[in-house]
């Protein structure tokens, strides 16, 4: 496989945080300069790619001066210190604006971080901005927000997808190395993979909620989306508030199941092959067709709705009843029908998300990761809502969710991989792992990431 570069790259393509650190910790190079080197990818990417919608310079000038100020007293923060870090719009910061997409929240500045965010403070990052988010992360398309779309650095006549669209945007092009992303749906897969990026959903409740804005209490997640797996597992461990513990040897070789091409729905004949090979290549014998997953998946696709809907609009229920224009068409659209969720339709889907979670417990003891592609397609043009997938046109937004929103439902980790272009555009290879088991998966996809001929 072929690795292009982005048509529009900034500083940090290709640089891992690992070399970073090493780079700043040897003096080589400081904060300053590194965040210099993404504010000044910002000023000429940005205009192109809408990936940042609140920038402030000095403040990030001033964290990093400060960072490289207790470096040479010889207080050392941790792997991430003096790193530039990006943060989606949905995730609160006292020292920028927030506005979670929406005019709702125009010109919001919140009181205190998120407990995610304080963390990677002390962790000693630099957060240089604040990325676009669908509003309210209400939508998987990144193109609908207050302002506006963001565009993907491979083609920008293309969306980033969503919700994380700006973290993706801005990881994949190489204006930061690292970002913070939400995933209810897919939000952190669905833009790394149609980016180029490496998106990581954590095991659900492994990272806190606190200072995030909801969207659905039962499915939200808050993970890294990075330019390397390394620097997903080092964000991971600052945001969890634990160091991954190393995975022990197993006694047997790896059991992986593949999810044949239309469990979840339809795949486009090109990406299937792309992911295919690169599966094959990272896995080898252990990769072995699953196919009881197409039975469950209408059912985790309904369950995962009416939970979704029932709990966003309990979120929204007074902006809807108050300033109900004030919302995108689309994102209030999907409000509207949230409002039709009945009480025991939600209490139903409850049950059954628990027969789930017990359900895939069941199949990981037969497997220790499951495969597929992130996305069934490549990224569509920004504002498309019908694609083309072999015979059939289908949903955008039900195409890009199709293959990440069951691990949303049950709560497992998963990662997104680049594995490299179909026509020029990123194709994205997801692997899924038992609920807990987010250290394993890292470590060993880690390992066999790092072979993959890409």
């Amino acid at each position: 496989m072929n690795q292009m570069k982005p048509t529009h790259s900034g500083y940090f393509l290709g640089k891992s945080v690992v070399a970073l650190a090493a780079s700043l910790r040897e003096g080589s190079v400081t904060s300053v300069e590194l965040t210099q080197a993404a504010l000044d990818s910002i000023e000429r990417l940005n205009p192109t790619l809408n990936a940042f919608v609140q920038v402030d310079a000095p403040i990030a000038l001033a964290q990093a001066c400060k960072a490289d100020e207790l470096l040479a007293q010889g207080q050392d923060l941790g792997p991430l210190h003096g790193i530039p870090v990006a943060v989606k719009d949905n995730i609160d910061t006292f020292d920028y604006i927030t506005t979670y997409g929406s005019a709702h929240f125009e010109g919001f500045k919140p009181e205190r971080d998120a407990l995610c965010v304080q963390r990677v403070r002390l962790a000693g990052a630099i957060i240089v901005g604040k990325t676009l988010t669908h509003e309210f992360a209400y939508g998987p398309t990144g193109d609908r927000s207050l302002q506006g779309a963001a565009r993907n650095p491979w083609d920008a006549r293309c969306m980033t997808g969503g919700s994380s669209a700006g973290s993706a945007a801005a990881v994949a092009s190489g204006i930061v190395p690292l970002a913070l992303g939400t995933d209810t749906g897919g939000s952190i897969r669905i833009p790394s993979g149609l980016c180029g990026a490496v998106g990581f959903k954590p095991s659900y409740g492994s990272v806190p909620l606190d200072g995030v804005f909801p969207l659905s209490s039962s499915l939200d997640h808050v993970g890294p989306i990075a330019n390397c797996i390394e620097g997903a597992r080092l964000l991971f461990e600052v945001l969890s508030g634990r160091v991954c513990a190393p995975a022990a040897p197993e006694p047997r070789p790896l059991r992986v199941g593949w999810i044949t091409s239309g469990s979840f729905g339809p795949v486009d004949a090109q990406v299937e092959q792309q992911f295919y090979q690169a599966a094959q290549q990272l896995f080898g014998n252990a990769l072995q067709e699953v196919e009881d997953l197409a039975s469950q998946a209408a059912g985790m696709k309904d369950t995962l709705l009416m939970l979704q809907r029932a709990e966003a609009y309990d979120v929204h229920a007074e902006r809807m009843q108050q300033a109900a224009q004030l919302f995108e068409a689309e994102v209030r659209e999907r409000l509207e029908l949230s409002q039709e969720v009945r009480g025991w339709q939600y209490i139903r889907a409850q049950a059954a998300q628990q027969q789930y979670h017990a359900h895939m417990a069941q199949l990981f003891e037969r497997y220790d990761f499951l495969v597929s592609p992130t996305v069934p397609i490549t990224a569509p043009v920004v504002d498309a809502r019908e694609v083309r997938v072999g015979e059939q046109n289908i949903d955008v937004r039900a195409a890009v969710l199709s293959y990440t929103s069951a691990w949303n439902l049950t709560g497992l980790p998963a990662i997104s991989l680049p594995v490299g272009q179909v026509k020029g555009l990123p194709v994205g290879l997801q692997v899924i792992a038992a609920a807990g088991r987010d250290d394993r998966l890292l470590q060993v996809m880690g390992d066999l990431y790092s072979h993959l001929p890409l």
